[in-house]
């Protein structure tokens, strides 16, 4: 049998017209061809190929050859002859009779690449660049059970108050800022059984402790789409973060600052949501448009 790969360079030699002479010809040094006698062939298939996958990228269902020349440009002739060869390399698949449809490789392409892209490795320089600006510790969070998992920080070194957000710390879902995140998206029986099994313990004065409590900023969480712990994990300590989501809207995490009160700034969280939504899109995120909310005044 023939590889997929190999089909599709086959059928990619039937595409690009063959030279029809058998005479040797010299080209000159590549550094003196000029941009016109560059061979053009090749490449402009290419440039066909990714036109007609963009077309079929915004259409769920299959769509027929005559509407993929329509919106691709092309001819007829010219994108099927495409269109088969991708067909014979699982890039597209056939619909009903001549229709097509983004194909299987593409995923398993998709799958390739997203393995590689680590969250951490993505956030980190990300996490460096908002380090810089604001001086403060930021932390990049993860819900683990009931608690919430720091796997990785960048920390300001220059606080007197003993900061929680180490890397491999555990810190309890209701009195953290990337706790709430992780709460907010929950069902209110959730919430209700996360209440019940830990018994919201609190830590300082301003815990919430007690569910109606909880619920209200859960639904401040919701509305605002940043989360606060104003001093509720540890006196004289306050954390801003937003949320982290991957290529499928799925919460992956949560990206906080956390600096002692007199420090706090409310400034900082168009600074914290901006950079968690770039984390986001090198995740493959892509934001619903008018999607985004300001923050509430409850965070000053």
């Amino acid at each position: 049998m023939i590889s997929s790969a190999w089909a599709f360079r086959l059928s990619f030699q039937d595409i690009v017209a063959p030279v029809p002479h058998c005479e040797t010809t010299i080209l000159p040094h590549p550094d003196k061809l000029s941009a016109a006698a560059i061979p053009k062939g090749p490449v402009q298939v290419i440039e066909r190929m990714m036109t007609l996958l963009d077309v079929l990228s915004h259409h769920p269902d299959p769509i027929s050859l005559k509407q993929l020349a329509l919106d691709s440009g092309l001819h007829p002739s010219t994108a099927h002859r495409i269109l088969s060869a991708m067909t014979a390399s699982g890039f597209v698949e056939r619909g009903e009779p001549g229709s097509y449809r983004l194909g299987i490789r593409l995923l398993e392409l998709g799958n390739l690449v997203k393995e590689r892209i680590g969250m951490r490795e993505t956030a980190l320089p990300l996490m460096r660049e908002l380090h810089a600006r604001i001086g403060e510790s930021v932390n990049l969070g993860v819900r683990q059970g009931d608690e919430i998992v720091y796997v990785e920080r960048t920390s300001s070194g220059r606080s007197s108050v003993r900061v929680v957000h180490l890397v491999g710390a555990q810190a309890p879902l209701h009195v953290t800022a990337v706790g709430k995140l992780y709460l907010a998206q929950d069902a209110a029986t959730a919430v209700q059984a996360y209440a019940r099994r830990t018994g919201l313990p609190g830590f300082t004065p301003s815990s919430l402790t007690t569910l109606p409590t909880l619920e209200r900023e859960l639904t401040r969480v919701r509305r605002d789409g940043v989360a606060y712990d104003k001093e509720e994990i540890e006196t004289g300590l306050r954390c801003v973060a937003a949320p982290v989501r991957d290529d499928s809207g799925e919460l992956v995490a949560g990206l906080s600052v956390s600096a002692p009160a007199e420090r706090y700034d409310p400034a900082w969280v168009p600074l914290i949501r901006a950079t968690a939504d770039a984390i986001s899109a090198g995740l493959g995120y892509a934001s619903p448009p008018g999607k985004r909310r300001s923050a509430g005044a409850s965070g000053r």
